[in-house]
């Protein structure tokens, strides 16, 4: 059937169609979805920088570790990076000549003197400690008195702030450690000397676990009296007699097998 001019004038745009040629659809803009997908790009971008930077640094070593190279971790910064003294003494204690040659250099490195506890003297550390040769690595030498209160077995406040201050190095160091006590000949109090020297080992690895080194990366050993380094028969021998090793294993050992 033929519509009529009158029937045409009376038809409207269909809902949702514009009415004139120009006239701009009902709605949101094309560009503003595009916009808000952007913002929402960028929210989660930022997101995912504050979790990263959220994570903890032992979190940090244990992917450092896991990717195969040295955890660049320091315990105390949480910055990802170990300071600048902790890469130097790391790279020379994993040379021996080093050991021998630059010993007082290591020291230094290791026990800084601008951050040794108040009550410790840079000449009473000189004296109770030593950093000697390995056929493992290096051990890092402790006597009684720069940790542990005579016949105590708990770490006292300096000697926590030097266990402190040795574990970002075990942690920037690829290497496990083994902790030894030793004992003077002298009977110990309400306990034997083996149990004396493996309770000051074991309260040495308590806090270097504290500090977040790994546990599967640490041993102890208690050998008493057994093993004096000087003689028995002077006060000064059995000072020195009466310490904690440290041996950091960076050298592997002859026949052994590498991961």
């Amino acid at each position: 059937m033929a519509r009529t001019p009158s029937s045409i004038s009376r038809l409207r745009p269909l809902r949702g169609s514009p009415a004139r040629r120009g006239e701009e659809a009902e709605g949101s803009p094309i560009w503003l979805i595009t916009f808000s997908d952007l913002v929402t790009l960028l929210i989660t971008f930022f997101v995912l920088l504050l979790s990263m930077s959220s994570m903890d640094a032992t979190t940090l070593a244990r992917i450092s570790s896991f990717a195969g190279g040295p955890a660049r971790i320091s315990a105390s910064s949480g910055t990802g990076r170990v300071p600048e003294r902790i890469e130097i003494v790391t790279a020379l204690i994993k040379d021996p000549r080093n050991i021998l040659n630059k010993t007082r250099r290591i020291k230094d490195l290791l026990f800084p003197r601008d951050v040794l506890p108040p009550q410790l003297s840079r000449g009473e550390l000189e004296e109770n400690l030593d950093v000697l040769a390995h056929p493992e690595g290096v051990v890092i030498v402790l006597t009684e008195g720069l940790l542990f209160a005579p016949q105590s077995a708990a770490l006292d406040a300096r000697g926590e702030a030097l266990i402190d201050l040795l574990t970002p190095v075990i942690l920037a160091v690829n290497a496990n450690a083994n902790i030894s006590g030793f004992t003077d000949s002298s009977p110990a109090r309400g306990m034997s000397n083996e149990d004396l020297s493996a309770l000051r080992a074991l309260a040495v690895l308590e806090r270097f676990l504290h500090g977040g080194i790994e546990a599967n990366r640490l041993s102890i050993s208690g050998y008493g009296g057994d093993r004096p380094i000087e003689s028995n028969d002077t006060p000064e021998g059995r000072r020195k007699n009466r310490r904690v090793e440290v041996l950091l294993k960076t050298a592997p050992r002859m026949g052994s097998y590498s991961n």
